[in-house]
């Protein structure tokens, strides 16, 4: 046997082959055949017998005789259960095309990546992939931003909290900002990484509003509203970018300067508190000082005021009444000399306790104690002025008869009464 010959290698075994190998022919299979042995061997898998080849007992190698056979499937009944499953695939295929929306969600739906519509909450339904697709939308979950650290105070960034204020000072703020979403379309197509745009805008806005404040203002004074201000900027470059970003809140969590100046930044607010406290206490001894010295200044105003009114009335008495005397003078002046020596008489011996009175051509004198002849008359004048009349008309009427009116005698009479005294 050449090598040219169809049927070099079949050693020997083409009796075994049966009819159906048609021999020595080497062309295409048959299809009905192939069906043939397709069905055969669906049949086995069902629990049936395959039979021959050709379909009766004993045909080829294959032939099992004797047992039951599954009838053939035709191309008809194979197509007829392809339909059914490509129903049953496209029953399942629009099924997936429901979906359900929360109360507080919101849904995107996208036709080839198009914006269509945003629906309600609900059970809704879109045209199934790869025609349409959605997008759930929390509306009311609260996202926080943190600027500055990560998790805790700790854990710091410095590329983000160091800023620079307007008296050339270098602080260190940490803040976190709190966000709702408020429009789902723009949310969706205008925002690649919406955390970051905002930690971005947040930062752009608190440094804007740091670099137009003074260091004091930034760490003690305005720390609330420099949060308020920042959250108004921030939601304006938001809503400028339509972002569908609703800032909600923005929080200041620590504001300090760099750790590196933190011990000279301690001595310099010490130093200031110590200025303070000293402004307050000289404060309080000028508040204390001040207020005294206006009221005693204001009490010697007053008091010069009164003199100046006391001197001045009485000065425009004095000369009315000068005037007054001086026409009653020229009416009668013998009279009126004559009161205005017992006016003034009485206005000099008014403050007198003792009296000393000359007599004349006796050279004795007169002793009157005044206080002693008051208190002996009950504190009034006219008692004590009639005391010293008896004291001095008493002695002469006890030791002279009537109408004697000896000088000598009344003279000793006196002395001895002082003597006694």
């Amino acid at each position: 046997m050449s090598l040219n010959d169809p049927r070099w290698g079949n050693r020997g075994n083409d009796g075994d082959r049966g009819e159906g190998n048609r021999g020595g022919n080497q062309g295409p299979p048959d299809l009905e055949e192939v069906w043939r042995d397709f069905n055969q061997r669906l049949s086995g898998i069902f629990g049936g017998k395959r039979g021959g080849r050709n379909g009766g007992p004993g045909g080829g190698n294959d032939g099992g005789g004797g047992g039951p056979t599954l009838p053939n499937f035709s191309f008809k009944q194979f197509g007829g259960g392809i339909g059914a499953l490509l129903a049953l695939v496209a029953v399942v295929w629009l099924a997936s095309g429901f979906y359900t929306v929360d109360a507080n969600q919101r849904s995107v739906v996208l036709r080839l990546g198009k914006f269509t519509e945003t629906t309600e909450p609900g059970l809704r339904w879109r045209l199934p992939a790869p025609f349409e697709s959605h997008e759930i939308v929390d509306l009311t979950g609260v996202r926080t931003v943190e600027v500055g650290y990560r998790g805790t105070d700790r854990n710091k960034v410095l590329r983000e909290s160091l800023m620079l204020t307007d008296d050339e000072n270098i602080v260190n703020i940490q803040f976190a900002v709190q966000y709702v979403l408020k429009n789902p379309e723009n949310y969706v197509f205008n925002n690649r990484f919406p955390d970051e745009s905002v930690a971005q805008g947040a930062e752009t806005a608190m440094r804007e509003i740091v670099g137009k404040s003074r260091m004091d203002f930034v760490l003690y004074e305005g720390r609330e509203e420099i949060a308020a201000t920042a959250q108004e900027l921030l939601q304006r470059i938001l809503d400028r970018y339509e972002t569908g970003i609703q800032i909600s809140r923005v929080t200041l969590q620590n504001a300090q300067p760099p750790e590196q100046v933190q011990a000279s930044f301690d001595d310099a607010v010490k130093a200031g508190q110590d200025r303070e406290r000293q402004k307050n206490e000289g404060e309080a001894y000028a508040n204390d000082v001040i207020p005294r010295a206006r009221g005693t200044a204001s009490r010697l105003i007053e008091e010069g005021n009164a003199y100046r009114e006391r001197v001045q009335a009485n000065a425009e008495g004095e000369a009315s009444r000068f005037t007054q005397v001086f026409a009653e003078f020229k009416l009668a002046p013998e009279v009126t000399r004559e009161r205005m020596y017992l006016e003034t008489m009485q206005q000099v011996l008014g403050s007198a306790s003792k009296v000393m009175i000359d007599a004349k051509g006796s050279g004795n004198m007169l002793f009157l104690p005044l206080d002693k002849l008051i208190q002996q008359a009950g504190g009034s004048p006219a008692a004590a002025a009639a005391a010293a009349d008896s004291q001095l008309t008493l002695p002469s009427a006890s030791n002279a008869p009537a109408g004697s009116q000896d000088p000598r005698s009344r003279d000793l009479l006196r002395s001895r009464e002082r003597g006694e005294r």
